[in-house]
């Protein structure tokens, strides 16, 4: 037999590459938040936004935009609405570049209103047009601070294609967010989704956050938890928030 070293190849091994990298922290935009997060989320962060669709948690999406330049990919409504909301906060919309995923799936050339729901074959081509955007984002922010915005990702979740085609633009959006050092929310409503899907997004999200409503006697309650965090160590905490100029965190409570 040749000098092979048996205990190498079935034993455990002599040695353990460790990693010395270390990710650069990004801030959120919302200050009480980085605070507490002590300086923000790890730079090329995929970060999964679950809400309750009756919490209002779209204006953390727009305080988001606060930081840096952002693609906002927009499918549910018209980025004109979607720019009136962020503008009615008082938040600079001068950094925001709008993917209009919407018009592009629901509208025709002329502006007319079109029912495209379940076809797919349009629904291939509105995650081919989604694929050429990410690519020209790739093009034009490598050494750039950026965010990526998908709102939301329930839209594509929800395409009637092969869900191979779904985990491709998945791994699209993650690959171009770790390139390019970017933080991607992907904002999803809550309890719309197949549990093996969203735990199969879950696992491959290096951060999760999740906007829950309390409904007590008298009041609601809006709820933050912030449960996984890739490269830092998750809270436990739940903490409130409420909507004024922007969101407003409870500072009584701690999140991280």
């Amino acid at each position: 037999m040749s000098n092979i070293d048996i205990a190498n190849i079935f034993g455990k091994p002599t040695y353990a590459p460790q990693s010395t990298y270390l990710p650069s922290l990004k801030a959120t935009g919302i200050d009480t938040l980085d605070r507490n997060l002590m300086g923000g989320l790890p730079a090329g962060s995929m970060i999964y936004f679950s809400a309750d669709a009756h919490s209002m948690a779209e204006v953390f999406l727009y305080q988001f935009t606060q930081t840096r330049k952002t693609y906002y990919i927009t499918t549910k409504r018209r980025p004109k609405y979607i720019l009136r909301d962020i503008e009615s906060y008082n938040f600079n919309t001068s950094q925001i570049n709008f993917i209009d995923v919407y018009s592009h799936y629901y509208l025709t050339p002329t502006g007319e209103m079109v029912d495209n729901v379940g076809n797919e074959y349009v629904d291939t081509q509105i995650l081919e047009f989604v694929e050429i955007n990410l690519q020209t984002i790739l093009d034009e922010s490598i050494g750039q601070d950026i965010n990526i915005i998908i709102d939301t990702l329930s839209f594509f979740m929800d395409l009637n294609v092969n869900p191979g085609q779904i985990k491709k633009l998945l791994n699209l959006i993650y690959e171009t967010t770790k390139t390019i050092d970017a933080l991607t929310f992907l904002y999803a409503m809550k309890d719309t989704h197949d549990t093996a899907k969203e735990n199969d997004l879950l696992n491959l999200c290096d951060v999760v956050f999740e906007v829950d409503l309390e409904k007590g006697a008298d009041k609601i309650a809006s709820k933050l938890s912030i449960p996984k965090i890739r490269g830092k160590v998750g809270s436990p905490d739940v903490v409130k928030f409420k909507i004024g100029e922007g969101i407003m965190i409870d500072t009584s409570q701690d999140i991280a």
